[in-house]
C-alpha cells in the first residue's frame, strides 16, 4: 500500500458515565470511533472527553444520517465543507466545542484535512487547527465498506440495560435510579427465572447483590443461558451507589482493551498503580466503609498523566477499614478493593 493511505476502520466505544465524588452525573455515552492506522483517532486529541456523530442513544433515523453524511450523500452539515468529527458528549451545541474536518472525494478516495476545533460557524485554522493531524486518504472501498457495515448492524448489540438482582431492594432501588439518571436502563427482579427470554436478550449486564447466594446467581446464569445471551456479571461490592455505579459501567465496556486509555490499576499497600496508553486525564476516589458502615469518599488524584504507568499515594485516612479505588478516565472506569 502506498505510503501516502491511512487505514480506516471503526470500532465499540464508550464514553463512561457515573457518580463522580463532588455528587454531580456524568452521562453514559456508547458509540462507534474512528479507527486510523488501527489507533483510535480520539487519542491523537490529547484529553478531549467527546464522542463521534455514531453515538448509540441516537434515533435510527438521525444515526443513518450521520452515516450517510460520512459517505458524502449530503451536503456537509457546516461551512467550508466540515463535519463533525467528535463533539460534547452531554449535548449537541457546537458551542460547546467541536473537532471538525473537511471531508471531501479525490476520485475513489476519501480524504480528511484541515482539523480543528470549532465553537462557531467557521473553524479558524491558524489559531485552532490541530496542525499535527492528518491530512488522511482512505481507500474509498475500505472506507464505503466499513461505514455502510453500520447500516446493517443489530442495534441490540449495544444493550444498555443492567438486571439488578439482591436483597436490599432499597440500595437496589437508589442504585437504579442513579444509572437512569446517566443514561443506563436498569430493572429490579428476585427471580430472573420468570423473565421472558426476548427481555433477558436486552440487557448487557446482571449484577448481584452481597446477600445473593450461590444457588440464585446459578439459577440466573443459566436463565441467561437458555436465552442464547451472554452478559456480564457483577458482584457487588458494598452498597455505595458511586461504587456499583462504577463497577457496572466497566461490565458494560464493550471497548477492546487494546484500544483503552485506561487499561490497569491495582491497588495494594496504600498505593494506587494506574497504565494508560496515551496522555490523558485521570481521576482517582477511594471510598472507604468504617466500623459502622458509613462511607466516606476521598479524591486521591485529578490530573493529566502520560502514556505509561504511574503509582498514586493513597492518604492514610482513606485507607482505615475497608476501602475501595475507582480510576477513570473519560472512557474507561475501573473499580479495584483495597490488598493490604
Amino acid at each position: 500500500m502506498s505510503a501516502e493511505y491511512a487505514t480506516f476502520g471503526l470500532a465499540p466505544a464508550m464514553r463512561a458515565g457515573g457518580v463522580l465524588a463532588n455528587g454531580d452525573y456524568q452521562a453514559h455515552r456508547d458509540f462507534v470511533d474512528f479507527m486510523v492506522d488501527g489507533r483510535p483517532l480520539l487519542f491523537q486529541l490529547s484529553d478531549l472527553d467527546a464522542v463521534s456523530p455514531l453515538a448509540s442513544d441516537i434515533p435510527p433515523a438521525i444515526f443513518t444520517a450521520q452515516v450517510r453524511s460520512l459517505l458524502l450523500e449530503a451536503d456537509a452539515p457546516l461551512a467550508d465543507g466540515r463535519y463533525v468529527i467528535y463533539g460534547c458528549p452531554e449535548c449537541e451545541d457546537l458551542a460547546c466545542g467541536a473537532v471538525t474536518a473537511v471531508i471531501e472525494r479525490d476520485g475513489d478516495d476519501y480524504v480528511w484535512r484541515d482539523f480543528a476545533w470549532q465553537t462557531g460557524e467557521t473553524a479558524d485554522l491558524e489559531r485552532n487547527g490541530y496542525h499535527g493531524i492528518g491530512p488522511f486518504r482512505f481507500h474509498g472501498p475500505d472506507y464505503r465498506g466499513a461505514l455502510q457495515s453500520l447500516l446493517s448492524a443489530d442495534d441490540a448489540a449495544a444493550r444498555r440495560r443492567v438486571l439488578l438482582i439482591g436483597a436490599r431492594v432499597a440500595v437496589l432501588a437508589r442504585l437504579a435510579a442513579a444509572l437512569r439518571t446517566i443514561g443506563i436502563g436498569a430493572d429490579i427482579t428476585h427471580d430472573a427465572t420468570e423473565v421472558p427470554a426476548e427481555e433477558l436478550r436486552t440487557y448487557g449486564a446482571v449484577a448481584f447483590g452481597r446477600a445473593v447466594g450461590e444457588e440464585e446467581r446459578a439459577a440466573v446464569r443459566e436463565a441467561f443461558e437458555r436465552a442464547g445471551v451472554e452478559v456480564a456479571h457483577v458482584d457487588g461490592l458494598p452498597p455505595v451507589i458511586p461504587l456499583l455505579v462504577a463497577q457496572i459501567e466497566n461490565a458494560l465496556d464493550r471497548s477492546p482493551s487494546a484500544q483503552r486509555r485506561l487499561t490497569r490499576l491495582i491497588a495494594a499497600e496504600g498505593e494506587a498503580g494506574v497504565e494508560v496508553t496515551s496522555t490523558c486525564r485521570v481521576q482517582v476516589t477511594v471510598y472507604r466503609l468504617d466500623r459502622l458502615h458509613r462511607t466516606h469518599t476521598y479524591a486521591a488524584f485529578d490530573g493529566i498523566l502520560p502514556a505509561g504507568r504511574h503509582r498514586i499515594a493513597l492518604s492514610g485516612k482513606a485507607l482505615k477499614g475497608e476501602s475501595f479505588v475507582v480510576a477513570r478516565s473519560s472512557g474507561t472506569v475501573l473499580v479495584e478493593p483495597m490488598v493490604r
